[in-house]
């Protein structure tokens, strides 16, 4: 910024900021193009931030450049490799493993995880298995402790809230 010419500053900024784009669009889902390649490839569901790394090192990019200063070409190569990611990396990273049906490994992403997911709890609970059981009562999955803790009733215990409310009340009436 220099003291002589202060608009030419903001000419090359309000430049800059046009070169960029806003939004990214992978599958279904729109990444923030303000934010670094890592950072915006994580808000997509089931990519984390190992997967955002590896991504943007195979797509040979600098993980920390803005998503949306990148040029077309770039982008779609990033894309490309999203959407092919299982395909990249060995198997133990992906995130379904041996389908049930298929038995193929693959790495879902976006609104197919979330269906997948859904899909593999509804089967669970057809069958009745243990898992289906406790999915369908709302209860703890995968063993954890449940005498202590999960609990969704009413409190438990002492309310010092409503004990000092009262204790505030008897003090406004005593000063009545």
């Amino acid at each position: 910024m220099s003291a002589e010419d202060p608009d030419a500053d903001e000419a090359e900024s309000e430049s800059e900021e046009e070169d960029i784009r806003y939004f990214v669009r992978i599958g279904q889902t729109d990444l923030d193009g303000t934010k670094s390649v890592e950072r915006s490839l994580t808000e997509l569901n089931g990519i984390g931030h190992r997967a955002a790394r590896l991504i943007a090192e195979k797509a040979e990019v600098d993980r920390r450049a803005v998503f949306g200063k990148l040029d077309d070409e770039t982008i779609e190569g990033v894309v490309e490799l999203v959407e092919g990611y299982a395909d990249e990396v060995p198997d133990w990273m992906n995130n379904h493993r041996t389908d049930y049906f298929s038995g193929e490994t693959t790495h879902e992403i976006g609104n197919e995880l979330e269906m997948t997911r859904r899909q593999d709890i509804n089967r669970m609970k057809m069958i009745d298995s243990y898992k289906g059981t406790r999915h369908e009562r709302g209860q703890k999955v995968r063993g954890q402790r449940t005498k202590s803790t999960g609990r969704t009733e009413g409190t438990i215990g002492v309310n010092v809230e409503a004990i000092k409310e009262e204790q505030a009340e008897e003090a406004a009436a005593e000063e009545e």
